[in-house]
């Protein structure tokens, strides 16, 4: 073990508990651990409040927890990714340290950033080693019978299970307690300025502890019922985990090891509920590989390019009603309110929602993926561009186009007593719960509640024109 310093670099992986990066540099010498703030580029990928403030205090908790470890934590107030290796090699230059350790990103902007790192600090003499953390296979390790990347989810997903193997899912044990340092750790830059006020943190709050708690009392508590809870909004039945992922306070390892002690060391077979939610763990990773081999989605393009010609509408009014939950779509409505009041939105009224403003009113899907990143607490580039482009019919494995949820019938299947939408539009709290999902007019007119801003009948039939005028 080396004298010098070795750095990590972290990034989305804020964690000391199965943290390959962490772990291989504890093997190398005395660790010091690196965040880059860059909130102009944050601001530029969409990034609002709630992730931010998610984020900042994510940040906080891990250096808590490696101070407990004598680990320093350096923070940089960078502003954009292309400061970066300046200042990644300005504190190896520092400190004397030799050997740079971090994990990949996948979106266009963020590989990039680690190409841009790995040369400038090669050639200053450090030695950096990526570690594939946040996925199972590195993009490019599952590929079609052609040799070509997975286009499509299930095949993806049979692939993923198939060549899945015990080193795969290992955990990486954290640091043992090192030596103090003279290196003292830093305090978090000032705060920067947010156009909207975050979601009070006792709602999500921050840091592996938190995280690793959640996914105790989802297991012990909602995994087994998952299948059959996990479409309906008024019932505490999905995990809301996805901040923690996306900000890897969570590794996607300790919860496919946590559903293995918990179904007798099966992913796919066993208990059904489990079962669903490695599927949904699956999608996470199919939409970092998408990302990374079809780098055209992360320039604001259609994965399916033909769709790139659709006539979208321009409609500022509509999509102001959209964003403020005054659809006239109770569902819809309670869908966004929920969003805006709490950061987070339930998987289902995600699609319900994301479909209503791409089909129903047929605005570009961008804005709303723009809307969704600026509010969600998980906001996470892959899946929400890959919801997105699956709504919209424009991504791959995606609805197909003739495919067009009724707000009011999957109102009617998925909140049948109408209480999420008493929860969240209490404009119709009072009102007989079998009319909350389509009130009629005078209802409306009398608890001051909107006549909906369209036919669904009339805007299926444009929504299906437009697709078909693609053809042609």
């Amino acid at each position: 073990m080396s004298a010098t310093p070795v750095l990590v670099w972290f990034r989305n992986d804020l964690r000391i508990h199965d943290h390959r990066a962490l772990a291989a540099a504890a093997r190398q010498g005395p660790v010091v651990g690196v965040f880059l703030h860059c909130p102009d580029q944050w601001r530029a990928h969409g990034h609002g409040a709630n992730r931010l403030d998610f984020l900042r205090r994510g940040v906080a908790a891990l250096a808590d927890d490696l101070a407990g470890l004598n680990i320093p934590l350096l923070q940089r107030d960078i502003g954009d990714f292309a400061a970066a290796p300046e200042a990644l090699g300005a504190i190896a230059e520092s400190l004397g340290a030799g050997r740079l350790h971090f994990h990949h990103d996948y979106p266009l902007d963020e590989a990039g950033c680690d190409r841009a790192v790995t040369q400038a600090l090669a050639a200053r003499g450090v030695e950096v080693t990526g570690h594939h953390d946040g996925v199972a296979f590195a993009p490019g390790e599952l590929l079609t019978g052609q040799g070509e990347p997975y286009k499509v989810f299930t095949p993806f997903s049979r692939a993923w299970h198939r060549h899945l193997d015990a080193e795969r899912l290992a955990l990486s044990p954290p640091p043992e307690v090192q030596a103090p340092l003279a290196i003292d750790g830093e305090p978090l830059p000032p705060c920067p300025a947010m156009d909207d006020p975050p979601v009070a943190s006792s709602r999500w709050p921050a840091g592996s502890r938190a995280a690793e708690e959640r996914l105790s009392r989802f297991l012990r508590y909602r995994g087994r019922h998952y299948k059959a809870q996990r479409d309906f909004p008024a019932v505490a039945g999905t995990s809301e985990l996805s901040p923690y992922l996306a900000l890897g306070m969570l590794s996607h390892r300790q919860c496919l090891q946590a559903v293995l002690t918990e179904n007798d060391g099966r992913l796919t077979e066993g208990d059904a509920g489990l079962a669903a939610w490695v599927n949904e763990l699956v999608w996470r990773e199919f939409y970092r590989h998408i990302a990374a081999a079809f780098p055209a989605v992360c320039r604001h393009r259609a994965f399916q390019a033909h769709t790139e010609a659709l006539a979208w509408r321009d409609d500022e009014a509509a999509f102001r009603a959209w964003c403020e939950g005054r659809t006239g779509y109770p569902i819809v409505d309670a869908a966004m309110r929920q969003l805006v009041t709490s950061g987070w939105m339930h998987n289902r009224l995600r699609m319900i929602s994301a479909m209503f403003l791409s089909k129903h009113l047929l605005i570009d899907w961008r804005r709303g993926e723009a809307f969704f990143m600026r509010h969600l607490v998980d906001g996470d580039f892959c899946a929400n561009n890959g919801g997105w482009q699956w709504a919209a019919s424009t991504g791959t494995d995606a609805a197909p186009y003739f495919r067009i949820f009724n707000p009011t019938t999957q109102s009617k299947r998925f909140d049948p007593d109408g209480r999420f939408i008493a929860d969240l539009v209490p404009e119709l709290s009072k009102v007989d719960p079998k009319q909350r999902h389509d009130p009629p007019e005078a209802v409306r007119r009398a608890q001051g509640y909107p006549a909906p801003i369209v036919d669904h009948k009339a805007a299926r039939q444009r929504a299906l024109d437009a697709f078909a005028a693609l053809k042609s």
